[in-house]
């Protein structure tokens, strides 16, 4: 499939904006210009009922949180519950760069959404945001009653480096025995940081996501390359992938971590896992939340919304 004309508009806008590559940049230069561009992208935010911020207990001290409930809905009602990690390569983004995303989920699943504002790199290295992904699943669980959440219908998913955490909750989960999780999203994912595919070499460079780029926030997010064979940080190594949830697994067709997005698909699947796994073939890196100039990315946010409606009622 070639690249889609929508996708290859959003590549020649950024380069004619003359913006410069993360890689090129500090990590508190590369949030600060995130924060700036991300919203010449994004759809008008969805029509919801009420936001609030909240805080979780930590292991690094209080982790910012974000609840989104849907519009009609009485306060009392206990709703299913998505708990989302952020994506942006565990070094940049946050609660405000994901939140029309965050809320488009809410609108079309008709459920609660929690949005987790873990640690970043390289302030913070690996494993710290895991350890804070881990600890806020668990405390949504644990104040289910008080946040209007039914924490028997729990899913857990997330975009890119947040795909990768919600990956490892999903396996840290199934190991302590819960809670349990009905699905996991994982929207085109990080599954192997010690490892680049054949995608990472095809599309290296000029489809948004660079080669480079993905080398930039790895050596951030570890303190050795040693740290890449810990499943932790590279779920798609994780001995066994066995009793997981089932998964729904986006990726797009000019992306580095395309590969490894749809081996961890295979693996799951080969484990027993079930999963729905979708490749959006004209799509780049990050093109799920560009609703406002990319169509597809709109319809992909949809097809998240349907599963996470079939899987929690």
């Amino acid at each position: 499939m070639p690249l889609d004309p929508q996708a290859l508009e959003v590549i020649n806008l950024v380069i004619k904006s003359g913006r410069p590559a993360y890689n090129t940049l500090s990590p508190k230069e590369a949030r600060q210009l995130f924060r700036e561009t991300r919203p010449a992208s994004t759809p008008t935010p969805a029509e919801i009922g009420p936001v609030k911020n909240l805080s979780a207990d930590g292991p690094g001290g209080p982790i910012p949180l974000r609840l989104y409930r849907p519009a009609g809905v009485a306060a009392s009602t206990a709703l299913p519950v998505l708990v989302y990690y952020h994506g942006g390569g565990w070094v940049i983004g946050d609660l405000d760069t994901h939140d029309v995303q965050c809320r488009q989920i809410t609108a079309e699943a008709g459920i609660a959404v929690v949005a987790v504002d873990y640690r970043l790199a390289p302030e913070h290295k690996f494993p710290a945001a895991i350890d804070d992904a881990w600890a806020a699943t668990r405390w949504v669980v644990a104040q289910a009653p008080e946040l209007g959440i039914d924490p028997s219908r729990l899913a857990v998913g997330g975009d890119s480096a947040g795909g990768n955490l919600a990956a490892v909750v999903a396996l840290m989960a199934r190991d302590a025995g819960g809670p349990a999780i009905a699905l996991q999203v994982l929207a085109y994912p990080v599954t192997d940081v010690g490892a680049e595919s054949k995608s990472y070499g095809d599309f290296a460079d000029g489809y948004m996501l660079t080669r480079d780029g993905m080398r930039w926030f790895t050596n951030h997010y570890l303190k050795s390359p040693a740290e890449a064979t810990d499943w932790r940080a590279s779920p798609l190594r994780a001995k066994s992938l066995a009793g997981v949830a089932n998964a729904l697994v986006i990726t797009a067709g000019f992306d580095p971590l395309r590969d490894e997005g749809a081996a961890y698909a295979a693996r799951l699947t080969d484990a027993g896992v079930q999963v729905d796994y979708i490749n959006y073939g004209g799509m780049i890196h990050g093109f799920m939340p560009m609703g406002k100039l990319i169509a597809t990315g709109n319809r992909a946010t949809s097809h998240v919304a349907a599963s996470l409606r079939q899987a929690l009622r």
